[in-house]
């Protein structure tokens, strides 16, 4: 029993008292404390040293008072594991050797999370043993179109040219990449609920920049194969999944078809817009601008108020629209989770 099941709850659609808030990238650079502990060690050390992970995990939780504890990790984790070359730094992420032929694809691993990413799991027991279950701890993973397209760039990209001449040249390579990366994202995800997280949440973060017939083939068979996979229980109680898309207003239908129990969207698209679209059968979780937070207090709760009157009172969980920015004030971020805590009536 999760003492602040709030966040369970809002997944479930399910009465709460009010909604749960946390933030995409809660634990980060915005924080002097998570800063203290980078300028000692690398971010890909620090996330494969689960002591560490772990305290930073937690840094959101003590600090800001949010609803919920997100394991602190990497998306491309999985990648490594898979067989590829990583490289984590301020400049981005680097991966060696990158995916753009069917004998690349044929050499990577299907990893066991238990040999390959033990320190994920390891953080989840020590997050678990810390928590004492007084609020839900999240894990996730990147979804397998994501994940392909750094692994096909060899790290970020502005315009994603070798992942559209893959699929639209190579479609047959395409979907053998993706395939092999739901196979290895399944056990990776269903190792972190075994551990102990209470909701996991698959970043599908650029599936947005697909047309909505690619977003088709290309991205929702896998979050589809993803989600029917997953150990997640009895429906109605067992781990809820969130799905997250950036820039997602043109596939929020299709979004709706993948199996998550929440959509996680962005701010281009109104909540109740969002919520006339999908109906009532699945949460919303967002979708603040997270450049609202770099403004006054005044304006950060009066937008945080704004968006809960949207938000609506069953299946909504307070959100940025995508992860919080490095530059943001604490002080800003507080706000925005205060402003929620204190509900829409008071809000009102």
């Amino acid at each position: 029993m999760i003492h602040n099941e709030r966040l369970v709850r809002a997944c479930r659609r399910q009465e709460v008292d009010r909604a749960p808030v946390w933030m995409m990238r809660q634990a980060g650079r915005y924080l002097a404390e998570y800063r203290d502990i980078r300028a000692r060690i690398p971010f890909l050390e620090l996330c494969k040293t689960p002591e560490l992970a772990a305290r930073v995990s937690l840094q959101p939780y003590e600090i800001l008072g949010v609803d919920a504890v997100i394991l602190f990790s990497d998306i491309l984790i999985p990648a490594q594991a898979m067989g590829m070359d990583l490289t984590l730094s301020e400049k981005g992420p680097q991966l060696g050797d990158p995916v753009r032929e069917m004998d690349r694809v044929k050499k990577l691993r299907i990893p066991d999370p238990s040999d390959s990413t033990p320190f994920v799991l390891d953080t989840i027991r020590i997050l678990r043993g810390e928590l004492h279950d007084e609020v839900p701890l999240i894990g996730f993973a990147g979804a397998p179109f994501t994940l392909a397209t750094y692994m096909i760039e060899g790290g970020t990209s502005r315009n994603f040219a070798e992942v559209k001449r893959l699929m639209h040249r190579e479609p047959k390579t395409m979907h053998a990449l993706l395939a092999k990366i739901a196979e290895a994202t399944i056990p990776y995800l269903n190792s972190q609920i075994e551990a102990g997280v209470h909701v996991i949440q698959l970043f599908d973060t650029w599936a947005g920049e697909l047309s909505p017939g690619n977003y088709c083939e290309f991205a929702l068979p896998y979050q589809q194969q993803v989600f029917q996979s997953l150990h997640r229980g009895p429906e109605g109680l067992g781990v809820p999944a969130i799905l997250y898309v950036n820039e997602c207003a043109a596939i929020l239908e299709m979004m709706a078809e993948s199996g998550a129990n929440v959509l996680s969207i962005d701010w281009r698209i109104n909540l109740d817009d969002a919520r006339l679209r999908i109906g009532d059968k699945l949460a919303l979780q967002g979708n603040l601008d997270p450049g609202a937070l770099l403004g006054t207090v005044e304006s950060i709760s009066g937008q945080a108020e704004e968006m809960l009157r949207r938000g609506g009172d069953i299946g909504y969980v307070a959100n940025l629209g995508h992860g919080i920015l490095p530059m943001t004030p604490v002080e800003n971020a507080r706000a925005f989770v205060e402003t929620v805590k204190k509900g829409i009536k008071e809000a009102a």
